[in-house]
């Protein structure tokens, strides 16, 4: 921590002096002059280490990114910070890994085909006949403290969103769930003339100018 705020004190050697004594003087009193901590601790070197706040570089320029404390915690090794909701746990670990999880790509089947553009009050049938859409895991480690968390998403839904109120979706929620062979939908035929699609959208108003329907 030490090495680490004489780095960020040399960064801000481009910064007018007015602007920077402030911060500069609150950062020596945090960490060197008792103010709560003395010297960074260097006296129980080795009993622990501080925790810092270290925003999701995916969330960057955020309000929650922003709320990571600029100042390290004190805490004793094998432990978390008393009081930090953020600290690392198993279960912010699982959420790390949840937010880079790969999403699987789906392929799916329409009837009317896509390349019928501006089909109105028919209901268009959306299906995939093959299991097609796997289980997907990402791993967060945390070496430190000994943690290592897999977070696996299991597909169940195919979610629909038509881009406009002028339709009905099939389901009404627009999540067709999956079949239990891990198919979606089911396939039009000739023979469903006439009926409701288990998964689909039925567009009531063309949209002028686009090549979907």
């Amino acid at each position: 921590m030490r090495d680490y705020t004489q780095r960020l004190l040399q960064s801000w050697t481009r910064i007018p002096e007015e602007d920077i004594a402030p911060s500069r003087e609150r950062l020596l009193d945090y960490y060197q002059r008792g103010e709560p901590y003395t010297d960074y601790n260097l006296d129980i070197e080795g009993e622990g280490w501080f925790w810092v706040g270290v925003a999701n570089p995916d969330h960057r320029g955020t309000a929650a990114a922003s709320a990571c404390s600029a100042y390290g915690i004190w805490a004793e090794r094998s432990e978390t910070p008393v009081g930090q909701p953020l600290a690392v746990s198993p279960q912010t670990l699982a959420e790390a890994a949840y937010e880079w999880l790969p999403l699987p790509q789906t392929s799916i089947s329409l009837s009317p085909d896509a390349d019928r553009p501006q089909v109105v009050n028919l209901p268009t049938w959306i299906w995939q006949d093959t299991a097609a859409i796997s289980e997907v895991s990402a791993t967060a480690i945390l070496d430190v403290l000994g943690l290592e968390v897999t977070t696996t998403a299991v597909p169940g839904a195919l979610t629909l969103d038509p881009g406009t109120e002028d339709a009905t979706l099939h389901p009404a929620d627009g999540r067709c769930i999956l079949n239990p062979d891990g198919t979606i939908g089911l396939p039009w035929t000739p023979a469903h003339e006439g009926e409701t699609p288990p998964c689909g959208i039925t567009c009531h108003r063309a949209t002028p100018g686009t090549s979907t329907p």
